[in-house]
């Protein structure tokens, strides 16, 4: 704890505190990728792109419907909101919309973008049709930010 966990998290809550006083808000999007299929936890496959707030605490509600619109676009993969993955330790704690803090997760499906298998390949032709959404979600992240305060994050 006192080697890794605390000095990372008050490394985040520094910076989350320095680019909020440049600016006047900051953004936080934490991601992270799972296998699609996990027995010991869930039942089934899961969504492709799995976006977390926390049951909309941690994220102003209009910046969410943004983000699912980018994801939903997108047909060729499954998308949810705060369904398995609502958001972890990072996301709810330092997700505080109403200080001007908006926390977003994304947990990705390993299955979109390498095999799930060993030797756990990357997989371009997969990465490829990825990226480009990967690209818009946090596109549309800072858009929406310089929209609702005027300025970069």
């Amino acid at each position: 704890l006192d080697g890794i966990w605390r000095p990372y998290h008050a490394r985040i809550a520094h910076e989350l505190a320095r680019i909020r006083a440049r600016y006047g808000y900051a953004l936080l999007y934490d991601a992270h990728s799972v296998r699609s299929v996990l027995p010991r936890l869930f039942e089934g496959r899961l969504q492709d792109l799995c976006l977390g707030t926390n049951d909309g605490q941690s994220c102003d509600p209009e910046l969410t419907a943004r983000l699912v619109g980018v994801c939903a676009a997108e047909h060729r993969y499954s998308e949810i909101l705060d369904g398995r993955f609502k958001g972890g330790w990072i996301t709810r704690h330092y997700g505080q919309p109403h200080m001007h803090v908006h926390a977003v997760q994304l947990e990705l499906s390993q299955a979109t973008y390498m095999d799930e298998d060993p030797p756990w390949a990357w997989r371009e032709d997969l990465a490829a049709q990825l990226q480009p959404v990967l690209r818009a979600l946090l596109e549309t992240l800072l858009a929406w930010g310089r929209e609702r305060y005027g300025t970069p994050a």
